[in-house]
């Protein structure tokens, strides 16, 4: 079977193994290596998808299975021609399988080696994801980028349980790609399995060689941001990337600080998400070129300049740093928008430069510069 989802490498640094590419989806291409904006509940708060599309040129935005799941329903979400028509969105979107999720619900699940029951954070009814029901939620959305049902661990965890869950997540993986498969509709989107392991190296390579049997579009690095020191996270994702397809995308979940992405892009990685753009924003803390910005303080009530003078974003263009506190200070719901909107501009720009770097051959100095930048 051939998924719509094709990638093409455009340029390798051949001092890092750094990457970019084109992922050619059902709805549209994505320069790589890409950051995408999450939008969990079928929206990236504060923005529109107008603010998504003219202003900041998002290729790829995020769904979660688990919250689109419980309200309002993949059933209704179908019924409305898939999540692309629900939200307006005009270009991909990629989905998660909701186990980040549900295995942060602690007590209010069970993990069986047939799937997890859990019951909902909203008003405490069971419900049971299974690897196949993950799959057939996420063609009901009519994702571009689906994900397969893994167990994701806390840190620090025991070798055997690493072990055990390892073998489940590799056995949840093979039945959901079966499923999906034999499902008609995979054939106008794609299934990525997810490396678990936690951080064990023996445990990743392992998860990754049975995970290569499946031959899928793409593949994902689980089971990092989950409290371990971010050295440990690197290391982790060096370990697993060089691992999966050279040919195919590898996509890191739930990273990283403005400082990280170049050096993840580094170990190989072509895709990465986090919510730290679109939550800091939202509590006031604010990614600019020449560091964070807690606009709360006191030294920003009189400041006239923008919040980046190197930034060009709505945001940046026509505010002060003081009318961006004040705003704060009296919790006006503008403020959240007009600081995820330079937030996400942030990161989807030094995505670009890093992007800009590869294929102009300059990645290895831009690597170092951002490297020595991070440590001042």
């Amino acid at each position: 079977m051939t998924s719509a989802l094709r990638f093409e490498i455009q340029a390798t640094c051949p001092t890092t193994g750094a990457r970019a590419g084109l992922l050619h989806t059902a709805h549209g291409g994505i320069e790589t290596p890409v950051f995408m904006p999450v939008g969990t509940q079928g929206t990236v708060k504060g923005l529109t998808p107008r603010m998504l599309t003219d202003e900041l040129d998002a290729r790829i935005i995020l769904g979660n299975t688990y919250h689109l799941f419980l309200r309002p329903g993949h059933e209704r979400i179908e019924r409305f021609g898939g999540l692309h028509e629900f939200i307006s969105w005009p270009r991909a979107i990629l989905t998660d399988s909701g186990g980040f999720q549900i295995f942060s619900l602690d007590s209010l699940r069970k993990v069986t080696d047939e799937g997890v029951l859990f019951r909902s954070h909203l008003n405490g009814d069971p419900h049971f994801f299974s690897p196949q029901s993950t799959v057939d939620v996420q063609l009901a959305f009519g994702s571009d980028i689906m994900m397969v049902l893994d167990e994701c661990l806390p840190y620090p965890v025991e070798y055997p349980a690493a072990l055990e869950s390892m073998h489940r997540t590799i056995n949840w993986a093979r039945l959901g790609y079966l499923h999906y498969l034999q499902r008609e509709k995979g054939l106008h989107c794609a299934l990525f399995p997810i490396v678990q392991g936690s951080m064990f190296p023996d445990l990743r390579r392992a998860c990754a060689e049975a995970l290569l049997e499946l031959d899928a579009p793409g593949y994902a690095i689980g089971g990092l941001s989950v409290g371990e020191p971010r050295d440990l996270s690197h290391e982790m994702a060096a370990i697993t990337a060089p691992l999966l397809p050279k040919e195919k995308p590898r996509y890191v979940m739930g990273v990283g600080m403005p400082d990280e992405l170049p050096r993840y892009v580094a170990q190989g990685v072509d895709m990465m998400d986090c919510v730290l753009p679109t939550r800091n924003a939202r509590n006031g803390y604010l990614f600019t070129s020449t560091g964070k910005v807690a606009i709360k303080q006191a030294q920003y009530a009189d400041d006239h300049g923008p919040l980046d003078p190197a930034c060009d974003c709505y945001t940046c263009r026509t505010f002060s740093r003081a009318y961006l506190r004040h705003l704060f200070m009296a919790e006006e719901i503008l403020f959240s928008t007009l600081a995820t909107l330079h937030n996400v501009r942030f990161y989807l720009e030094t995505m670009r430069r890093i992007r800009r770097a590869i294929l102009l051959g300059t990645f290895p100095e831009f690597l170092r510069a951002a490297e020595s930048q991070s440590v001042a």
